[in-house]
């Protein structure tokens, strides 16, 4: 079965190259997207329960990523938040996981790891 992923990335461009290949690497199927933090927010809440992993980027169009991080804490076990950035410097990794996220990611050098964190979700092939 698929893992259900949302993206908050507010650069289509990056969200059109992105959303294929997340799908086309990984086990991982985009289910939804969301450029600002306060639509990020209602979208997991409306979906409560029904997405497996979160990626977020951390500056949005409106609303901050770690907003959208930090509205997550309550999330069910098996969910997972992970921040895909271009500013994921030592203190925004330090902000990110100390709000409840799972991982961070650097979107210039890091894709790779982002991908392999996806197919962790899937769990043993």
């Amino acid at each position: 079965m698929p893992v259900t992923a949302f993206l908050v990335e507010d650069n289509k461009v990056i969200r059109d190259n992105l959303i294929p290949a997340i799908e086309s690497l990984s086990a991982a199927r985009v289910e939804g997207v969301a450029e600002t933090a306060d639509d990020a927010v209602a979208w997991l809440i409306s979906h409560d329960g029904h997405w497996d992993v979160a990626v977020v980027d951390l500056f949005l169009r409106k609303g901050s990523g770690l907003n959208v991080v930090e509205r997550c804490r309550d999330r069910e076990p098996h969910q997972r938040v992970v921040v895909l950035s271009n500013y994921a410097t030592p203190e925004m990794r330090r902000q990110a996981l100390l709000l409840g996220a799972d991982a961070v990611f650097d979107k210039s050098t890091e894709i790779d790891a982002l991908i392999d964190f996806l197919e962790t979700l899937n769990g043993p092939h």
